[in-house]
């Protein structure tokens, strides 16, 4: 059990970030080729990956030469390892969360050597514990141990290479349902924060952490206390972490909790041409629209909002999902349908988005499209 503390200036300081973090995905995803958990959840990544594996280099990303993605994959799994301890400095914290690749890399590389030493020898520490319960024949040596632990720039800047290089072929590739994942999440919880605040924002991660003021007690592999002192928490959505939320290692450090997302049993598939070319209309324009608007909405608010039939507003919404530009989940006996990045995308190449600022959208004079 991890029991967070909070006091009254943390509950300030409660954030979402955005979207995922790609160091943490990285280190997740690398978890998740270690054991066969969630097998529906992962297993349609798994088969994807599973040509780099196997040293083809035949999956969607491309894939490098021979066997460069396993190699890149096992020297990452050796700093990773899915136990009880990895090292912190592999996903340093970005404060508000909007976390970017170069920009994390950019991090983990300038580690201070004091802290790349202590982490190493926790890493050490733990991998012995490791092989005494398990075996011998358990042990894998770290990925350049030795060097990254002084701090020695060429091993820092290899590390930094299998990293982006681990995203471009195992992460990379798959995003669209990382990304459609994540963005039905954090609508869904971003309404339940503006609807009933920060109470509320902790009651939707109920089984897996319970809210008991003024301590949040999270499914926890070991039992700990963190105790936020005035920082705030961080909550970042997580694609492949699985079941149970993860923290940082070093109390210390700028407070995160990273948590799974539910995860779609099917991927979704990409849309098609013709499923685009069924969008037009103003019907689906304008619900589009007040999706991307309200960032959530119920299918009964949507009807409201354009000026349509309950049944016509259903129908006009599954064409959306449809074509990949919203998508939807179930809370209670609500529908909250949410747009998907790429109905963002869309909404902002013609100037109707976040981006170029909300502009009239041609509301339908009739139920019909």
């Amino acid at each position: 059990m991890l029991r967070i503390h909070f006091t009254a200036r943390d509950l300030e300081y409660v954030r979402i970030a955005p979207g995922p973090d790609p160091l943490w995905e990285i280190v997740c995803s690398v978890c998740r080729l270690q054991t066969d958990e969630g097998r529906i959840a992962f297993g349609p990544w798994r088969r994807a990956v599973t040509p780099l594996l196997r040293g083809g280099g035949g999956g969607r990303g491309g894939g490098g030469a021979g066997g460069a993605d396993r190699a890149v994959a096992l020297a990452l799994r050796s700093l990773m390892p899915c136990g009880p301890y990895i090292p912190d400095f592999l996903t340093p914290a970005v404060d508000g969360g909007n976390a970017d690749l170069r920009q994390g890399v950019d991090r983990v590389l300038s580690t201070p050597r004091s802290r790349l030493r202590r982490e190493f020898t926790l890493l050490a520490e733990s991998e012995a514990r490791t092989r005494l319960l398990a075996g011998p024949e358990t042990r894998v040596r770290p990925f350049a141990a030795e060097q990254l632990a002084r701090g020695d720039a060429a091993a820092l800047r290899a590390l930094g290479g299998l990293l982006t290089a681990y995203d471009a072929a195992f992460v990379a590739p798959y995003r669209p349902w990382i990304d459609a994942a994540v963005a039905s999440d954090v609508a869904w919880r971003s309404r339940e924060l503006a609807a009933g605040g920060v109470r509320a924002l902790l009651e939707t991660f109920r089984p897996m952490a319970r809210w008991s003021p003024p301590v949040l007690e999270v499914t926890y592999p070991v039992e700990r206390d963190l105790h936020l002192a005035g920082r705030g928490l961080l909550l970042v959505p997580s694609y492949f972490c699985w079941r149970k939320p993860i923290t940082l290692f070093d109390g210390a450090l700028l407070p995160v909790l990273v948590y799974p997302v539910e995860k779609p049993v099917q991927p979704p598939a990409p849309a098609s041409d013709a499923s685009l070319a069924r969008l037009l209309g103003p019907t689906r324009a304008a619900l589009l629209y007040e999706v991307a608007l309200r960032g959530c909405a119920t299918t009964s608010e949507l009807a409201l909002a354009v000026g349509c039939s309950l049944p016509n507003t259903c129908q006009q919404l599954a064409i959306l999902r449809e074509a990949g530009l919203a998508a939807c989940r179930k809370e209670g006996r609500c529908v909250l349908h949410h747009p998907t990045p790429l109905g963002c995308r869309l909404l902002e190449t013609v100037g109707a988005g976040p981006a170029g600022g909300p502009l009239p959208m041609p509301r339908p004079a009739t139920v019909s499209p």
